[in-house]
């Protein structure tokens, strides 16, 4: 049975820092892909970055681009997304998702609770 548990999100001033994390369970992340999207409050839920079994990593928006940075622990089954220079605009709730696909790509089947993230002064 595949479970994400996203955990780590909160309330951050603008230009701090913040570090979400997602439990997987039911499959292994040095197998398949496993990706970060948000949605903003009346906005579509956009893709964010992600990250394949072998490592690689893709940032979707131009907007985080040098300031989000994937990484995941094999052996502890948990990805990782770092969020620096956070803007007012990066306010959202987060999760993470996967299609169990070995390439990022793959439409997301299962997705974690979210949790939600905040900027502002």
């Amino acid at each position: 049975q595949v479970q994400l548990v996203e955990s780590g999100g909160g309330l951050v001033q603008p230009g701090g820092s913040l570090r979400l994390s997602c439990a997987a369970s039911g499959f292994t992340l040095d197998s398949y892909a496993i990706g970060w999207f948000r949605q903003a409050p009346g906005k579509e839920r956009e893709g964010v970055s992600c990250i394949r079994s072998s490592g690689f990593t893709i940032y979707y928006p131009d907007s985080v681009k040098g300031r989000f940075t994937i990484s995941k622990d094999n052996a502890k089954n948990t990805v990782y997304l770092q969020m620096n220079s956070l803007k007012p605009e990066d306010t959202a709730v987060y999760y993470c998702a996967t299609g169990l696909g070995r390439l990022c790509g793959s439409k997301p089947v299962y997705w974690g609770q979210g949790t939600q993230v905040t900027v502002s002064s």
